[in-house]
């Protein structure tokens, strides 16, 4: 077959476990469904990093974000690591990106050829974590505020943003569909629904009733938990307020309502790709940075290893090349890059410009193989005080940290991850492999010496330019209007032909 075209469709924040192709009953995501329904649906699919930037760095470069410098939001991606926008473009591909991305720093394309909008947030150090001084907090940290004043809205930043990502994605697709360039296309398409705050429009808030929003599996675990659990608590917010039950529900109905949006944008855009006849050849990817605790153990937002705040969806749309499937096996946002890369040089594996962490999904795809079985992640920014690590293999997670006790979980047997079973001693044994083997991937020291001199270097810099003039980096996209529409360089019927779809015969 052709190379296929590549539409990667993300989410913000959208936790696996509230789609319906993954259990949820809830969420009302036809169009989602629909994809799930005739495409390849990974069960066990993980972001790297529960934080936006690093996750979406690891899912570009496919390398882990140690190796990367990703350790929080304001870590600057380098220009100089390949990412598979700039494998696709080798390959001939145009490639492009609408939406969020979280870059930081100078470099706002990183092998995208277009970006078709600005980001929706900063692209300095600001929002740099400050580990020497964790008591602190922040005004950019998370807060309570999301979940206490959830409820409807006319409109949001969000909405203002998201509605601007799929507008110019959806005339993209038409312009790819008229256009004289051939190649095959990479558009992707990255929202920030469902991610908080808890608002949305009236018209996805009433597709819900309160009496229908479930509560926390999980109850509020304070004065129980686990350690990091407890120092997410304090960057959150948790330590000043507390929500009501009403507030959790109406938090909870407004994320519902938000994925709905979501879904309603995913169903525009697959619309969109079929009036454009672009549908034949085209993959459609669905996926997300990280999930959402919403609640469960009294947690929200990510930060963390636990499954909602770290499952994602992966569904993979393409009836004509992969036949309906569920895949078993653990995979994560780091087998993107290699998956990618082999369908744009039809199954062959390229010589790789840097180090890969992932493997290709492209046999698990086809039905040949698995998954690689594993799952690698690591955690580095707000709310550590030390690198945490995890360790999915098989129905085995196993979450580790210099400063903390062991946790390990059998997350067939306990999905929510109740008991933690490090210190029985019938784990003994596999509790000591999994600790081995982290001491051999990583010198945890030295990372944590690199974390913090990374830290210490960008909040200087970030000081330093604040003084005087300041350049932002943020990204500015350019229209030129003198391209659009009717103009005077060309024949008036040669424009209006080039610009009628389908074109005339």
């Amino acid at each position: 077959m052709d190379r296929p075209n590549l539409l990667i469709l993300m989410a913000d924040q959208l936790a696996a476990r509230v789609l319906r192709a993954y259990g949820g009953g809830i969420a009302r995501t036809p169009h989602i469904d629909a994809l799930a329904d005739e495409g390849v649906v990974f069960d066990s699919f993980y972001c790297n990093s529960p934080l936006c930037a690093p996750s979406r760095f690891s899912f570009l470069a496919g390398q882990l974000p140690s190796k990367i410098g990703a350790y929080d939001n304001a870590a600057e991606y380098p220009a100089q690591i390949p990412t598979f926008a700039h494998y696709l473009r080798r390959a001939g591909y145009q490639t492009a990106l609408a939406g969020k991305m979280h870059f930081c720093g100078p470099d706002q394309l990183h092998g995208f050829e277009e970006r078709l909008t600005t980001d929706i947030y900063p692209s300095d150090f600001g929002w740099t974590p400050d580990w020497s001084a964790f008591e602190q907090r922040p005004s950019w940290y998370h807060s309570m505020d999301s979940v206490i004043h959830a409820g409807a809205c006319t409109r949001t930043n969000q909405i203002d943003f998201d509605d601007e990502v799929v507008v110019a994605a959806r005339q993209k697709l038409f312009d790819l569909a008229r256009s004289r360039d051939r190649r095959a296309f990479c558009l992707v398409v990255s929202m920030t629904h469902p991610h908080d705050p808890y608002v949305i429009p009236h018209v996805y808030w009433n597709r819900y009733r309160d009496e229908e929003i479930d509560l926390p599996r999980v109850p509020d675990l304070s004065g129980s938990e686990d350690p990091h659990s407890r120092r997410l608590r304090h960057v959150i917010g948790l330590d000043r307020v507390r929500p009501t039950a009403a507030q959790v529900r109406a938090a909870r109905r407004a994320y519902f309502g938000a994925v709905s949006y979501v879904d309603d944008q995913i169903g525009s855009l697959v619309a969109t790709l079929k009036e454009a006849a672009l549908d034949a050849n085209t993959v459609v990817v669905v996926l997300a940075d990280h999930g959402d605790m919403l609640g469960e153990r009294g947690l929200w937002y990510k930060m963390n290893f636990f499954e909602p705040a770290a499952r994602i969806p992966f569904i993979v749309h393409a009836p004509s090349r992969f036949a309906a499937r569920r895949v078993a096996a653990p995979a994560s946002l780091l087998d993107l890059l290699p998956t990618l890369v082999t369908l744009a040089y039809s199954g062959a594996t390229p010589a790789y410009a840097a180090p890969i962490d992932g493997v290709s999904l492209l046999p698990a795809l086809e039905g040949g193989g698995a998954a690689s079985g594993e799952v690698i992640g690591e955690y580095l920014a707000e709310g550590a005080i030390a690198p945490i690590i995890m360790i999915r293999r098989g129905h085995n997670k196993f979450v580790h940290s210099p400063v903390d006790p062991d946790q390990l979980y059998d997350v067939s047997a306990d999905p929510d991850e109740r008991v933690n079973l490090a210190a029985r001693a019938g784990r003994a044994q596999l509790v000591a492999d999994f600790r081995s083997e982290v001491a051999r991937r990583w010198n945890l020291p030295m990372l944590h010496e690199a974390v913090l001199a990374s830290q210490h270097r960008r909040h200087f810099v970030y000081a330093a330019l604040r003084e005087g003039r300041f350049t932002p980096w943020d990204f500015q996209p350019l229209r030129d209007a003198s391209r659009l529409y009717i103009r005077n360089d060309q024949p008036l019927e040669e424009q209006e032909d080039l610009a009628r779809f389908p074109r005339l015969a």
